[in-house]
């Protein structure tokens, strides 16, 4: 009676085993237990890399802007891939029915209507790019899988459970009397390495062998074992042991270093990009009032030459100006609709999108501009000779240099401090440093101690008629083994080493390479800053001169005392005094963020947004 209760005991013990497993270890279990571990790690080393935590998810919601572009204004697509994994179609034996699922945004940065392009605002293009840029999202997913990748490392030193059961049914008819039988087997055991390198393992087995001939004879099996494993040369220590781990460890940290400098430059080149669209506009505008003026010009010499107030060769040149400015108009606008759809592309929107930029941007831009350069011009001397003596000429300085112009060795210090790359670049050359001690340990010789003790006994169908086992420590056995590789050949180990240093060398030479580079890039940026003021100033007085002489030379022209080709030459300059003003503006804003962006000062949060230098920061750099 024993021995079948013993034997329904294993058997309900293998069927709820398997039950548990089929209820309990889901795929989406696992999915979310995953997305935990990762997310905690995330959360930690964020905390550890930058003195913060912010939001941190791979998921996108379903609805981002670019899958609502393509429904709403029914853009051509090629599969239900063009809009988002949740679309797609569940292949057979898909493992979660409802993941990838929809998930709405809680809140849509732009609204679309029925008709109409929608019109997009620099801060809102910045979110966008954040939302639905393809490089984003890889770069964000880099961060997960080191993450994972750290969670796996770190699993190498957990407490590791395992469970086994088994039911075996045998029938051997290779002697005088065929003999069938059935072995239950059950086993959990648990292991753990140590930091220190020790791996030890302990298991505890149960079996019921049950014959099914002979009499039925059963005999119940226990079986206790324990190893330890210890190497106490090569492969010892805890520098060595946790390498992996350390390594892991500072993978995330660089990952997410790598995001936030990409964030940086990100945003600034959405607005290069969003600005650059929007200066196209204005010089496609400038180019087709210039035609339209130059038309007009050439209506009137047309009307002249007929009543022979005007020579014919004065005549052709208008035609000519007129043939250049519509071949001017024509390259301008097509030049801003491939950047338009450059620009679109960055945020990972479809090209063929209907979208528009808001002017008011450009426009606060230039208003911004103009009126920070006119207050650095207050008090300013003019430099212009008077009589016969030469103007005492000097350059442009700091003084003048705007809002970011401070003095150059507190750029460069600033640059050297905040630059998350560069503390990257630093961090290998730690790496390499360790890799040169891990390798060299590869060189020594590897003594291994090895014990084990085993108690009990197992049972199988050929040892089923035994009496049932029991668990003796007086009857166990007990070994101890100790092994000892001398370092005869290690060739292979030899050149790890030597290229260990030649590693550790490279990795400083980065280091010094990106520090000049960084250096050179912060010097380029100060003496942009302050050649695109100088320049903004110049083209303003450009304009104002040229805007006057069109105005002079039409007058004359009525008058008879000039020609056309006066008129269409100042008509030429203007429009050029027009765009360089236009550029001057974008320039500078430009140098000011790509400043910020070369120095480590400019901080994205996680939703795309840039936070600039402070004020009060920089009145104290700029002494």
């Amino acid at each position: 009676m024993a021995k079948a209760q013993s034997k329904l005991y294993l058997l309900i013990l293998a069927l709820s085993s398997v039950l548990f497993t089929q209820t309990m270890c889901t795929p989406t279990k696992y999915r979310l237990e995953a997305d935990k571990a990762a997310k905690a790690i995330i959360q930690e080393k964020q905390k550890q890399a930058l003195g913060k935590t912010e939001a941190f998810t791979i998921e996108r919601p379903s609805d981002i802007l670019r899958r609502r572009l393509l429904i709403a204004q029914e853009l051509p697509y090629s599969s239900e891939a063009s809009l988002s994994t949740d679309m797609l179609k569940k292949i057979d034996h898909w493992p979660e029915e409802d993941y990838p699922r929809k998930e709405p945004s809680s809140d849509h940065i732009v609204s679309l209507t029925a008709d109409g392009p929608i019109q997009l605002s620099l801060t809102q293009a910045l979110q966008i790019g954040a939302r639905n840029s393809f490089e984003y999202q890889d770069y964000k997913e880099n961060i997960f899988q080191s993450a994972l990748s750290l969670d796996l490392e770190r699993n190498e030193f957990r407490s590791i459970f395992t469970g086994q059961v088994q039911s075996l049914y045998e029938s051997d008819s290779s002697g005088k009397d065929t003999v069938r039988g059935v072995q239950n087997s059950a086993e959990l055991g648990a292991g753990k390495t140590f930091k220190t390198g020790a791996d030890v393992s302990a298991a505890l087995a149960v079996d019921l062998a049950h014959l099914l001939t002979q009499g039925g004879e059963s005999s119940l099996g226990l079986l206790a074992d324990a190893t330890i494993s210890i190497p106490l040369l090569r492969g010892s220590g805890r520098h060595i042991v946790t390498e992996p781990l350390t390594q892991a460890e500072r993978n995330v940290v660089y990952a997410i270093y790598e995001f936030e400098r990409f964030k940086q430059g990100f945003a600034v080149s959405i607005a290069d990009q969003y600005l650059a669209v929007l200066e196209a506009l204005n010089n496609a505008e400038n180019a087709e009032k210039n035609y339209r003026n130059l038309t007009a010009v050439v209506i009137r010499s047309r009307r002249l030459a007929d009543a022979g107030r005007l020579s014919e060769i004065q005549a052709d040149q208008a035609d000519q100006k007129e043939l250049l400015a519509r071949r001017r108009w024509i390259s301008a606008l097509e030049s801003y609709k491939n950047g338009m759809d450059s620009f679109k592309a960055s945020l990972g929107l479809p090209p063929d999108a209907r979208i528009e930029l808001d002017r008011a941007e450009l426009e606060k831009l230039l208003a911004s501009v103009s009126e920070e350069r006119a207050q650095d011009t207050i008090g300013e001397k003019e430099n212009k000779p008077t009589g016969e003596t030469p103007a005492d000429l000097t350059g442009p300085d700091r003084e003048n240099a705007g809002l970011l112009g401070m003095n150059e060795l507190r750029a460069l210090q600033l640059g050297l401090e905040n630059r998350l790359d560069l503390s990257i670049s630093q961090g290998k050359v730690y790496d390499a440093q360790r890799a040169v001690a891990v390798s060299a340990d590869a060189l020594r010789a590897e003594l291994t101690l090895f014990e084990s003790a085993q108690i009990g006994q197992s049972r199988t169908i050929e040892t089923a008629t035994l009496n049932n086992a029991k668990l003796r420590t007086n009857r166990g056995i007990y070994s101890s083994l100790l092994t000892l590789d001398l370092p005869f050949e290690r060739t292979a180990e030899r050149n790890t080493y030597r290229n260990s240093f030649i590693a550790l060398e490279r990795a400083v030479r980065e280091v010094q390479k990106l520090e000049d580079r960084i250096k050179l890039n912060i010097r380029k940026q100060l003496r942009a800053m302050l050649e695109s003021r100088e320049r903004f100033t110049i083209q303003a007085k450009s304009m104002q001169v040229a805007e006057k002489r069109v105005k002079s030379v039409t007058l004359f022209l009525e008058a008879g005392r000039a020609q056309i080709r006066d008129l269409t030459d100042a008509q030429e300059d203007l429009l050029n005094a027009q765009n360089g003003l236009t550029q001057a503006a974008v320039d500078y804003r430009l140098a000011e963020l790509e400043f910020q962006r070369d120095t480590g000062l400019l901080k994205i949060d996680e939703k795309g947004l840039w936070q600039e230098y402070t004020q009060r920061e920089i009145k104290n750099d700029k002494h």
